[in-house]
């Protein structure tokens, strides 16, 4: 089962980390029981030719149109510039921001009007950079139907905010994957399984709940 599998490969190379015991304080202040890095793939080559031929074989399940792979700054452009390369396909990619200097391009490569571009992305949380960069490619004249992602943590703001911008979101895997892999792989106790999948649907009140603040 390609979720599974892939979610194993996160694990392995501690791309993914779960810990209940001392959960991780991100950025914003949220306490959460798992960590996500996802560049590390780059580093693993066996490891990240699996993720790009399981990139492809769900491409070619769900028949996706497209005429350009855009990968979204910054981790998502290493995978879609291999799957670019194996495609023999054009590709661009979209910062977060316009540059300060020069042409200020937001998008870097040729984009031609109309066109279909599948944006490529690593990790999806609540969807927010992703659409930006839809939005971005869609304001320089592209058309943005489809996103690819390694991982998603299954938001309900994520799935709310790319359906109200008519874009498909397809993961190689997801949140609830991953925590069944890592139930039976021992990574994580059995009692404790229950408790890290409450988090992804209330994200900013789970540290709190548990009694970790």
């Amino acid at each position: 089962m390609r979720e599974h599998d892939i979610a194993k490969i996160l694990l392995d190379i501690h791309a993914v980390m779960l810990n209940v015991d001392e959960p991780f304080r991100y950025t914003s202040g949220i306490l959460s029981p798992i960590y996500c890095d996802n560049r590390l793939l780059i580093s693993y080559p066996q490891k990240r030719d699996a993720v790009i031929s399981s990139f492809l074989d769900l491409m070619d399940e769900k028949e996706l149109d497209y005429d350009v792979v855009g990968g979204i700054a910054t981790a998502g452009i290493p995978h879609a510039a291999i799957i670019a390369d194996r495609l023999d396909s054009p590709m661009i990619y979209i910062r977060n921001k316009p540059k300060e200097h020069g042409r200020k391009n937001l998008i870097e490569g040729h984009l031609e009007e109309g066109a279909h571009v599948l944006l490529v992305e690593d990790l999806i949380s609540t969807g927010g950079s992703s659409l930006k960069a839809a939005e971005g490619v869609r304001e320089e004249g592209g058309v943005v139907m489809d996103c690819l992602a390694i991982f998603s943590y299954q938001m309900k703001a994520a799935q709310d905010a790319f359906a109200e911008a008519h874009v498909r979101l397809h993961t190689l895997t997801n949140f609830t994957a991953l925590v069944e892999v890592a139930r039976d792989e021992k990574i994580i106790r059995e009692e404790d399984v229950a408790k890290i999948l409450e988090w992804n649907q209330n994200p900013s009140e789970w540290g709190k709940k548990h009694g970790y603040e």
